[in-house]
């Protein structure tokens, strides 16, 4: 996938959080260049950066079995704060 096809796949990540480089460094994924005009870079995910897959899974399951109990953590917390919860959902 192209960096802006990746990054449509993923709402709520912002390019920033992104760091493809980094990913690439870790062996994560693996960045493919293109001699081409414009050019083109494509990235994969690599068999080391597949073993990812099921404790992401994993974790995102847990977030949405739990959302409800997070809600209310996060107001509770920001009504202790003195904060508008409403305003920072």
């Amino acid at each position: 996938m192209r960096f802006t096809e990746l990054l449509r796949t993923a709402p709520g990540i912002s390019r920033r959080m992104l760091t493809l480089r980094n990913l690439e460094r870790d062996g994560l994924v693996k960045r493919v260049i293109f001699p081409e005009i414009p050019p083109r870079v494509e990235y994969e995910v690599t068999p080391f950066g597949r073993t990812l897959s099921e404790p992401v899974l994993a974790l995102t399951r847990w977030t949405a079995d739990n959302q409800d109990t997070l809600r209310d953590n996060r107001r509770a917390f920001d009504q202790a704060a003195g904060h508008d919860p409403d305003d920072l959902d």
